[in-house]
């Protein structure tokens, strides 16, 4: 079955989107997840003062109705005036193994992008460079902690 991919839009939604990756994870010893009510602040535009400066939009992946990933991709406009750049973010990025929901998350991010004209797009990073930023490429049967990044080696 194809993977589908739908924009978040509703506070419904929003709460799949951050429940997803925590969820992904279930089971997993070294993973520590985020406080839940944190995670949906940080994402909610009348709560995150990111948003003074920034656009952001963010999308699940659905496989037969269930939920298989996650992306946001984001524009911090102070930055890239700073740095005289045209660069968007992604983070909040979670997913089954599977190559064909990697390619749609990363497509949707990338033409929502280029939509608003920007020519490159980093991350993992966040709203700004003091959230939650990289990946963990190296200690995957480690405990981390709350305020990094957890994902698995694939």
């Amino acid at each position: 079955m194809s993977v589908t991919i739908s924009k978040i839009n509703d506070k419904e939604s929003l709460r799949k989107f951050v429940h997803f990756g925590i969820d992904l994870y279930e089971g997993n010893e070294y993973y520590v997840p985020p406080l839940i009510y944190d995670e949906l602040a940080t994402l909610n535009r009348a709560k995150n003062p990111a948003f003074d400066h920034c656009e952001a939009t963010y999308f699940l992946a659905y496989r037969d109705n269930e939920i298989v990933g996650r992306i946001a991709v984001m524009i911090n406009y102070k930055a890239n005036e700073r740095w005289n750049h045209k660069q968007a973010r992604f983070g909040f990025v979670d997913f089954i193994d599977d190559v064909e929901v990697v390619d749609a998350l990363f497509g949707a991010a990338e033409s929502w992008a280029r939509f608003r004209g920007m020519e490159k797009i980093l991350g993992p990073m966040g709203f700004t460079d003091l959230d939650h930023e990289g990946m963990l490429v190296e200690g995957f049967d480690q405990m981390g902690t709350m305020a990094t990044i957890y994902n698995y080696p694939y």
